[in-house]
């Protein structure tokens, strides 16, 4: 509907770029333009005057008067569209548990890049954000038709892991650690006594670059005790990302996703890459940089004064291994905001070196968890572990009255819904009872709200599809303009990588069906068509909820 507007208007204006939004409030129609205004601005003309010409003109249109009972001016000049009831009603027959999907994107690949979190390391509420709001981008991606590789980018190499290996030579028992349920928590207290012990013993710090030195080199040791800090890992890891309902893409590393370790005989050819195009400059103290034209970013550094390469190096790496292998249209590292200088100067070194065109490279910064007491810090060891965080979420869902399994989908939906709801970019100041929130505008609302309209068809026990007529009330015609939506919603949050524009949306058409099951008889009419088309309205509504928690990565449970 929203292209035969757009399709009609370029006809009728002759205008290339015609914005159509979608009102927040239904008195302004289902669509509104201001074509009328930007052209009256260009033209010199009354931008109402113009607008009514305009709407006179669609208003000659088949297709228009097809599908839209009134077309209108308001304001200043915008033009407003108000779909028939006969459409929407048969938009009705289409809700199904692939409606919003497109295919408007077949055929292009993207690779999203997510989570990403170090080895050896603690997986804390930190990592949260990256997890949850990429994977939504993912699902987002994957509903308006695009390929999409998730990659899982581990910080499983760097000087860190000779501290770790000297740690657990020297401290640390590979047999107890095996045995442990959290393997990690004890990893950690081995790295927060190395920096201990190194701010008393100078020495330490020569010891830690010693063993890297002999990983780099495939030391057979300093590689065994590596590839257990990756096994130890992931059985925290595996647990969290099955609780969270998060999955990779099996092409890397079986779903475990591929690390930085991965791309280190890589980077050679890059470096080699880069001075062919004269693009390695020497610096003032030895080490090789990229310098960006009319300083537009400080210098990026790929190789220090004493050879070893950074992250830079890496990633250029990274990509250049995506770029042959998969031929991306599209990749999207989400990685939070205060990596915005690092990844701005990692595009534009791939642009002079023709790997990608603007537009094909983003970064989705996410605003960061902000703690009253400080940064959390894993050398000092004041973090908050993720599963700490699933523990309680799961016991304030029990005290709330959900039982068993369906605590668990309620916790973790209300925990991820939290986050999602919010803009990306914005910082979260972390705060218990706002993080597990299960009121208002929440997950378990959304869960309640499916589950009450599988309630009502269980009820029922058999819904006829087929129904004459109805006069639609004002509280079934608020729903049924909501639901024409659910497509474009998804593309319009896929396109802007805006996970809470759905949700958004979601709690609006929540809000709507809880506002008509409260005032209307949905099972008990005299009526049997009435009867027929409010347990298909019912039945539609939490088919869309449905649809679009799964794309939200949230379980929606039958009864609650």
């Amino acid at each position: 509907m929203k292209e035969e507007i757009l399709n009609t208007l370029k006809e009728i204006t002759k205008e290339e770029i015609i914005q159509i939004d979608i009102p927040e409030n239904t008195l302004f129609g289902d669509y509104s333009s201001n074509i009328a205004m930007i052209m009256a601005k260009k033209e010199g003309k009354n931008p109402y005057t113009l607008a009514e010409e305009i709407v006179a003109k669609l208003q000659g249109k088949k297709n228009i008067k097809l599908i839209f009972e009134k077309i209108e001016v308001a304001g200043a000049g915008f033009i407003n569209f108000y779909i028939a009831k006969d459409i929407l009603l048969n938009n009705l027959k289409k809700v199904d548990e692939k409606y919003g999907n497109s295919d408007l994107n077949k055929g292009k690949i993207t690779i999203v890049e997510y989570s990403s979190p170090n080895i050896a390391k603690p997986f804390t509420i930190g990592h949260l954000r990256s997890t949850i709001i990429g994977d939504a981008v993912a699902n987002l991606l994957e509903a308006s038709g695009w390929k999409v590789f998730r990659d899982n980018h581990l910080g499983d190499w760097g000087t860190q892991f000779g501290k770790m290996i000297y740690a657990i030579k020297t401290w640390g028992n590979e047999g107890k650690i095996s045995k442990l349920d959290n393997p990690v928590k004890e990893l950690v207290t081995l790295y927060v006594k190395f920096h201990e012990e190194a701010e008393k013993n100078i020495n330490l710090e020569d010891e830690g670059r010693k063993w890297f030195k002999k990983l780099e080199e495939a030391d057979p040791e300093a590689k065994r005790i590596w590839k257990r800090c990756i096994d130890w890992s992931f059985v925290e890891f595996d647990r969290i990302y099955k609780s969270l309902n998060v999955s990779f893409s099996k092409e890397f590393e079986n779903g475990r996703g591929l690390g930085e370790s991965f791309f280190v005989n890589r980077m050679s050819g890059v470096i080699s890459e880069l001075e062919e195009r004269k693009l390695l400059k020497i610096g003032k103290e030895g080490a090789k940089l990229v310098f960006f034209e009319k300083d537009k970013y400080p210098p990026a550094m790929i190789i220090k004064k004493d050879g070893t390469t950074l992250y830079h190096t890496r990633d250029l790496a990274t990509d250049k291994y995506r770029l042959e292998k998969y031929n991306p249209d599209l990749i999207i590292n989400e990685v939070g905001s205060e990596q915005t200088l690092y990844f701005r100067q990692l595009f534009e070194m791939e642009k002079l070196l023709g790997w990608f065109k603007e537009g094909q490279r983003i970064h989705l910064g996410h605003g960061l968890y902000r703690f009253k007491e400080g940064k959390m810090s894993t050398r000092k060891g004041n973090v908050i572990w993720m599963e700490d965080v699933l523990k309680e979420a799961i016991e304030k869902a029990t005290k709330l009255g959900s039982k068993g399994k369906i605590s668990k989908i309620v916790a973790i939906g209300a925990l991820k819904y939290n986050d999602l709801k919010r803009d990306p970019k914005t910082e979260i100041v972390f705060d218990w009872n706002e993080i597990l929130n299960m009121n208002g505008n929440s997950g378990p609302y959304l869960q309640y709200t499916f589950a009450r309209t599988r309630s009502v068809l269980f009820k029922s026990k058999s819904i006829n599809k087929v129904y004459d007529a109805v006069n639609i009330n004002s509280e079934e015609e608020a729903i049924l303009r909501a639901i024409v939506h659910f497509p474009e919603v998804i593309l319009i949050s896929s396109s802007n990588y805006a996970p809470n524009l759905l949700c958004n949306y979601l709690f609006e058409l929540a809000s709507k069906f809880n506002t008509f099951y409260n005032k209307h008889s949905i099972l008990t009419n005299e009526n049997e068509s009435v009867t027929s088309f409010r347990l298909n309205l019912t039945k539609s509504v939490g088919q869309i909820i449905k649809n679009g928690l799964n794309i939200l990565g949230i379980e929606a449970p039958e009864r609650m």
